[in-house]
């Protein structure tokens, strides 16, 4: 029985830490040379329709400029890449049972003797920031990440910034830094 329980307590452990990871991914035009590209600008039409907060929104893009400006990219009035972000979000709903009953192990007979049902839910965001080529108007580079939101605002900026991290590091594509 107490191996049981360890196992249980290590399965909730996992399920908590792969709740509060990011999964990012990224897509990419294969045939543009991403090494021309050293400056950046926010499009703001784009920006502007993403379904988020202005403060949010303000913490996302201070975020991207961060991480490009540690790439080494300069933002300009004149770019040779527009930034634009998307955002989507989900709720997801969890129902844990736990039929143990009367015996050893579990006993889906006698569920309604101390068995009992467990929901909770949380809101999953997603992240999407389109690269731009600025002269041809034409995305060359997409990255996304998905992750748990937090109302806490201290924990929503760290979030933000670990996601667009995250995502950024993706960013140039490898191929492209020999």
């Amino acid at each position: 029985m107490k191996v049981y329980v360890q196992v249980l307590l290590l399965l909730g452990i996992m399920s908590l830490m792969s709740c509060s990871s990011v999964r990012v991914a990224a897509d990419y035009d294969k045939e543009v040379d991403f090494k021309v590209y050293n400056s950046f600008a926010f499009f703001k039409p784009g920006i502007d329709e993403a379904k988020i907060s202005d403060l949010d929104k303000k913490r996302i893009l201070r975020a991207i400029e961060r991480e490009l400006e540690v790439k080494g990219m300069f933002k300009v009035s004149n770019p040779d890449l527009l930034i634009s972000i998307f955002t989507e979000t989900r709720e997801n709903v969890n129902i844990h049972q736990n039929n143990f009953g009367f015996g050893w192990g579990w006993n889906p007979y006698f569920s309604g003797f101390g068995g009992n049902n467990i929901v909770s839910s949380n809101i999953e965001g997603t992240l999407y920031i389109d690269l731009i080529d600025a002269r041809k108007n034409e995305l060359v580079w997409q990255g996304l990440g998905t992750g748990i939101l937090s109302l806490d605002m201290k924990k929503k900026e760290e979030k933000i910034n670990k996601i667009v991290n995250k995502i950024l590091e993706e960013y140039p594509p490898e191929r492209d830094q020999k």
